[in-house]
């Protein structure tokens, strides 16, 4: 790997540990700052509300800044937040440095992906975004169990302390090693007009709705599994470890199955999480069957996104860049919405519900799935037709 792609995979390992480490150190959170474990969830409600307005609107805003100084100036302000996290006196505070952290992460993921390509040797560009990509699978299989065992050893500010510097080490690789790419972007209003597609609509729809199911579980991940399933709370680090070898697994699978038919896998693949969430439900209780289903959910959960990102690529191909910002945001929708309604959940029918609802939810990702998919079929049979008739 060159090291200025692996300069930017260490800051996209960085960033996203920092994002996905809450559910490993949740209860250590509520615990420290006195609060509830539903209002300790509202910490990533506040970072996906950060991601979904800083990601369009820095990334509007920016089209038209040299990428390197942007990206590094990013960075600064993801040291900063997890520096003021890690400092932070009471939850109100670590809820604001939460919030400004996630302000610049896709923004900078969008640029880092861009810069990547932008540099890659020539028919390389595919595997060189799946090595970004790559980065926040590892932040999952190596990243949240560590800075979960970080937290139960000295703490969970330890933890963002760590995430802290790991993000600095990548600010100094990106000044020293990452070339400067030329910003060629169209203005901010050209690019926006990208999104008056339905298509484009529909697509970036499926990734906030299909997504919020299996982000609700992993938001209150931690005490599904000790207060629920009965693991010991030094566990969890090992479950997130596996849960993250699920995802890097399903991730390539994933991307597999969605380059030979993108719409029937994702139907399927959201079809088959569904049943995970249910069955996840029902065995709930039965350590050797949650321990396996751990791994599963993690697989399923991830095997969608290559599929989801690919179609908001193939139908924003005028702006990739603002459209995958906003991918990411409504992503992020997904988490805030999932870590909002879990906590309802929690607080009306207890833990163990959260599996039900999260399958339902994903049952609406399906429907709009299938909407697409058949927009598609309808747009291909029209095609078909003028053809036929020329």
């Amino acid at each position: 790997m060159r090291l200025s792609l692996a300069s930017l995979v260490l800051c996209v390992f960085g960033i996203t540990t920092g994002e996905f480490v809450i559910a490993g150190i949740l209860p250590d959170v509520a615990s420290d700052l006195d609060v509830s474990i539903p209002a300790a969830g509202l910490l990533v409600t506040a970072y996906a509300i950060g991601m979904i307005i800083g990601g369009p609107t820095l990334t509007a805003l920016t089209t038209r800044f040299p990428r390197k100084p942007l990206m590094v100036t990013l960075l600064v302000v993801a040291v900063v937040g997890n520096i003021a996290s890690a400092l932070a006196p009471a939850y109100e505070a670590l809820f604001a440095a939460r919030i400004l952290t996630a302000l610049v992460t896709s923004t900078f993921f969008a640029n880092a992906i861009v810069t990547a390509v932008s540099t890659a040797p020539e028919g390389k560009q595919a595997s060189t975004v799946s090595k970004l990509v790559f980065g926040m699978n590892m932040a999952m299989i190596l990243g949240a169990p560590l800075g979960t065992f970080i937290g139960s050893q000295y703490g969970w500010r330890a933890t963002f302390a760590a995430v802290a510097a790991v993000c600095a080490l990548g600010l100094l690789l990106v000044v020293r090693l990452v070339p400067a790419v030329a910003n060629a972007g169209e203005s901010a209003v050209a690019e926006m007009r990208v999104f008056r597609s339905r298509d484009v609509q529909l697509a970036i729809a499926i990734t906030a709705i299909a997504n919020a199911g299996v982000l609700m579980v992993f938001t209150y991940f931690s005490p599904l599994l000790t207060d629920v399933s009965g693991f010991t709370g030094g566990s969890v680090a090992g479950w997130l470890l596996v849960y993250g070898v699920g995802a890097t697994v399903g991730n390539l699978i994933g991307g597999r199955l969605s380059d030979r038919a993108l719409m029937p896998s994702q139907i399927g693949l959201l079809t088959l999480l569904t049943a995970a969430l249910v069955l996840m439900w029902l065995v709930s209780t039965n350590v050797v069957l949650i321990a396996v289903m751990v791994f599963v959910l993690g697989a399923l959960g991830f095997s969608v996104i290559p599929g989801m990102q690919s179609r908001v690529l193939s139908t924003a191909a005028a702006a990739p860049t603002l459209a995958m910002a906003v991918n990411a945001s409504a992503y992020q929708l997904a988490a805030a919405f999932a870590g909002w309604l879990g906590g309802r959940v929690i607080d009306s029918s207890g833990l163990r519900s959260v599996y039900l609802v999260a399958a339902a939810v994903t049952v609406a990702g399906i429907a709009l799935s299938g909407v697409a998919w058949y927009r598609d079929r309808l747009a291909t049979d029209v095609d078909d037709s003028k053809v036929a008739v020329a």
